[in-house]
């Protein structure tokens, strides 16, 4: 297939565009800055794709000629100018997928895990009205819904790692949910096997790592990985940590912002995890924490993987509480 994919450049995309050249098909990348190399470095032809102005009907005719499949994996952290979170996470997404239904393409749309409906944040918000309009468009879709990425070379991924070797960790307090870290390896892989599908096999699909924990316990790991000595950790009030994660979000500093702060609140887990099914084998695993918990809603997988497609079709809606 000739797969375009949205966000080619970013974290996540470059593996998804490796992963897809890897499996024999040609990528095409579409990119805010154009450029053409994925993850290993190698060219692929690309496409400057602007969000903010992809927000009407028809407006994609000209970015999809020629796609077999659409993934999407563009998101922002933050507004600038134009690029608001309704028309980058919902207005631009709703279009997309209305075009690919007209134009009978297969869409892969990457969105997170832990959207609570009632969250306040506008980053939260956006995802989710996204996510309807694409379910409404009639396309051949999938949405998938990672977990937090672990690898090198991504934005949060590189603060975390240079926070964790601090021998103070200061967390808010109320950042108790778990969540299921994934190798960004192991996601491009799985977002590349999904093109292969259809959606009326996959139509939603979480992904996570094979451990469970907090973000204090996921950062000791990560400390443990280059420190024998363990941190202090400093559990800040929530008042505090909701006010510094507004000031992150004014000063653009830091992935450190509101939305995250009310996804930590949350579990960002799998209920069913698809991963090994969509990999044929075992997750990855990331340096495991002393206190992690294994994740119920992984499959057990002895070389290859035992989840069937139908235990991973329709994923419904998601539970806002915490996993048992």
């Amino acid at each position: 297939m000739r797969v375009l994919v949205l966000g080619g450049r970013g974290f996540l995309g470059r593996h998804v565009a490796s992963a897809l050249a890897a499996r024999g098909h040609r990528v095409i990348i579409g990119s805010r800055r154009g450029g053409h190399a994925d993850a290993k470095g190698q060219a692929a032809p690309s496409r400057c794709v602007r969000f903010e102005r992809l927000a009407a009907p028809r407006a994609w005719d000209e970015v999809l000629a020629g796609a077999d499949a659409v993934v999407n994996c563009v998101g922002i952290l933050r507004e600038r100018g134009g690029a608001t979170y309704e028309r980058v996470h919902h207005l631009a997404p709703a279009a997309l997928a209305a075009d690919c239904a007209r134009l009978r393409l297969r869409l892969v749309h990457v969105s997170a895990l832990g959207l609570d409906p009632g969250a306040r944040s506008g980053f939260i918000a956006s995802k989710l009205r996204g996510e309807a309009a694409i379910r409404e468009s009639g396309a051949d879709y999938t949405i998938v819904r990672p977990s937090l990425l672990d690898g090198e070379g991504g934005f949060g991924a590189r603060w975390l790692r240079a926070l964790a070797r601090f021998p103070v960790h200061c967390v808010p307090a109320d950042a108790d949910g778990r969540i299921a870290v994934l190798a960004v390896e192991d996601a491009g892989t799985a977002i590349a096997r999904l093109c292969e599908l259809r959606g009326s096999e996959v139509r939603e699909a979480e992904l996570g790592g094979p451990e469970w924990c907090t973000l204090s316990e996921y950062m000791a790991a990560l400390r443990a990985l280059s420190w024998r000595r363990t941190a202090y950790v400093v559990h800040m009030p929530a008042p505090l940590a909701r006010l510094a994660s507004h000031l992150c979000d004014l000063v653009h500093f830091s992935p450190y912002s509101f939305g995250h702060l009310e996804l930590l609140r949350h579990d960002n887990v799998p209920r069913v995890n698809a991963l090994p099914w969509l990999l044929g084998g075992a997750p990855r695993r990331i340096g495991a924490p002393a206190r992690v918990r294994a994740g119920r809603g992984t499959a057990s997988v002895p070389g290859r993987a035992s989840l069937p497609p139908s235990a991973i079709r329709d994923g419904g809606s998601r539970p806002s509480a915490r996993a048992p």
